[in-house]
């Protein structure tokens, strides 16, 4: 552990060192760790604000990702002066600016199979900012194999959750969730929303909760799931017992190493559509789109958006028909053969018409990208959200 604190970090952190839980043995502990946190988006901006500022000694950040404006609204480590940024250069610029006596480190690269344990294996602990099924199994078993604490957070909306996993004698994500979601039914923060204040309000839960750990006090959340519901402004918690079962943490477990979680979690890359030939066959570019609307081609281009996305932006001509509701609304594309059916992003869409073919409507097809890629090369005036 290191021997002593500089005036300057006396200082800086005089509030903790007349605690009697902290003190001067615990700023020590605190300077000697080494946290790291996957994710420099809206769990991860708090946890990397508050470690730093409480004097965690190294903070590991992996993030890939640029600074968008729709991240500002909850990302809070970033501004807007760093949009089009690489999200951990902001971050590290931010961090060391809050305190330059702690050592920032950057991984830019996506957490994989291939690259998790030896970059878990220099760290105390994880602190889990992912938003996604595939990289959740991935760090809550990356953990459990390298014997380091989980310190797990989930937003949506209005509701949060928060935990710690895979700490001794403690269940993991494993034994709570021992089969992922069938992909698509948990909806992304960017296609459900969340409410900008939440990820703040969970990020410092597990900041919390890591500062706990590494301090050694209170009591922590292993073996407690923590939900929050900011509507109703309520906590509540589950217990979480430790599966002797789990393929991961139990008596007997048959996962050893990182496995395939694109696989595991239903997710497999699309194959490559070949350019269409003919009305129905693969997917619609959105220059072609263009191009065929210019053309007054009799095409009907169905949007299956939800209402309050409708109003921020539209193709023109396009009918709202939501996803949840095309089951029961489809007597209103009688007559429509050639359609194009566009969501945020193309992957909504890619559902509407599976069903859309399963009821009889062969010649549905996809816009590739939906509005997003719309608005990218077509109609740059149209607000991206």
């Amino acid at each position: 552990m290191t021997s002593a604190l500089t005036n300057e970090e006396v200082a800086r952190y005089s509030r903790h060192l007349i605690m009697p839980e902290v003190g001067m043995e615990g700023q020590l502990k605190l300077k000697a760790a080494r946290v790291l946190c996957i994710g420099a988006g809206g769990l991860g901006s708090p946890v990397a604000l508050y470690l730093t500022a409480a004097g965690v000694g190294t903070i590991g950040v992996v993030d890939f990702d640029t600074v968008d404006y729709s991240n500002l609204q909850r990302q809070i480590i970033h501004g807007t002066p760093d949009v089009g940024r690489s999200k951990l250069e902001s971050a590290k610029a931010r961090l060391n600016a809050l305190n330059p006596e702690v050592d920032v480190v950057t991984y830019e690269m996506a957490l994989a199979s291939d690259n998790a344990l030896a970059l878990f294996a220099d760290y105390d602990m994880v602190v889990d900012g992912t938003d996604n099924f595939p990289t959740r199994y991935l760090v809550n078993d990356a953990c459990v194999l390298t014997d380091k604490p989980n310190v797990y957070g989930s937003i949506s909306r209005f509701e949060g959750q928060a935990t710690v996993f895979a700490a001794e004698n403690g269940p993991c994500y494993r034994c709570m969730f021992p089969e992922p979601p069938p992909p698509g039914l948990v909806p992304s923060c960017a296609e459900g929303g969340v409410l900008g204040i939440l990820p703040g309000v969970v990020g410092t839960l597990q900041a919390t909760e890591a500062i706990k750990l590494i301090l050694g006090v209170g009591e922590s959340l292993v073996g407690r799931f923590l939900l929050f519901d900011a509507l109703k402004m309520r906590f509540r918690e589950l217990k979480v017992r430790q599966d002797p079962d789990c393929p991961v943490c139990g008596t007997h477990p048959t996962v050893t190493a990182p496995i395939d979680y694109d696989q595991f979690c239903g997710i497999t890359p699309a194959a490559p559509v070949a350019a269409p030939t003919t009305p129905g066959s693969g997917d619609v570019t959105v220059e072609e789109l263009k191009s065929r609307l210019d053309g007054q081609d009799s095409v009907l281009l169905v949007d299956v958006r939800e209402q309050r996305e409708f109003e921020i932006c539209r193709i023109p001509g396009s009918v709202l028909i939501p996803l949840g509701e095309l089951p029961r609304r489809l007597s209103e594309l009688d007559g429509h053969t050639d359609m194009v059916v566009h969501c945020k992003s193309g992957v909504r869409s890619a559902k509407a018409v599976a069903l859309l073919r399963d009821a009889g409507y062969t010649q549905a097809r996809n816009l590739q990208g939906g509005i997003l890629a719309w608005i990218d090369r077509v109609d740059p005036t149209l607000p991206k959200y």
